[in-house]
């Protein structure tokens, strides 16, 4: 991935005493797409993560076409946090993106108030399982379209719409998971779309 200047502030906030509401968000999406990446853009602490060196054991079990130059990997998940206001904390989980680790995956989506699909064009069928897992467990989730500089395709929100095949209900918006200001904006979509989800529930009850 390119280099990036990543918006990262100097210090990192405390929790503020007044919070009192904590919202569990999970980051997923296929292998090398930069959930790690998003994950420390945005965390208002420092980041527990489980990355590891990429060793030859790997080799022929994870698939590296279009992420060649990507020497470490999450072996866990990524853990960062990030305050809303006052009063509302998201606490962002990042999910392993190689196949052998998806079985961590059902797990981690117990207690999920929503999710973040990342995508990167030049690996666009990696999202479909994150995709299939959020619809299974009826969890609400936009999806991400991480630009890389080194991308020679452009393809447009709706052509990858229509790729992944989203219905209009699913909110998408371009990013890049280097900028701390554009993670948090993939994080106000996703925050506004569940919003809305809530209000519609009431309107039907």
């Amino acid at each position: 991935m390119g280099s990036a200047t990543s918006e990262v502030p100097s210090q990192r906030t405390p929790l503020a005493d007044a919070a009192e509401i904590g919202l569990k968000i999970v980051v997923v999406g296929g292998f090398g797409v930069g959930k790690t990446t998003l994950v420390r853009s945005v965390s208002e602490i420092r980041p527990l993560n489980t990355e590891e060196v990429m060793t030859q054991a790997g080799q022929g079990v994870d698939e590296t076409a279009g992420v060649e130059r990507k020497t470490t990997t999450t072996v866990a998940f990524d853990f960062g946090r990030i305050s809303l206001n006052e009063r509302m904390v998201l606490y962002l989980f990042g999910a392993p993106g190689q196949e052998r680790f998806w079985f961590l995956w059902d797990r981690l989506f117990s207690g999920t108030l929503g999710a973040v699909v990342l995508v990167d064009t030049r690996r666009m069928a990696d999202s479909w399982y994150a995709i299939d897992r959020l619809e299974h467990h009826k969890t609400p989730f936009v999806v991400a379209v991480n630009r890389f500089d080194d991308d020679p395709s452009r393809f447009s929100l709706d052509e990858i719409r229509q790729a992944l095949a989203l219905g209009d209900h699913v909110p998408m918006v371009d990013a890049d998971a280097r900028v701390r200001s554009s993670g948090k904006d993939v994080l106000i979509t996703l925050v506004d779309h569940l919003y809305t989800q809530a209000l519609s529930r009431e309107g039907t009850q």
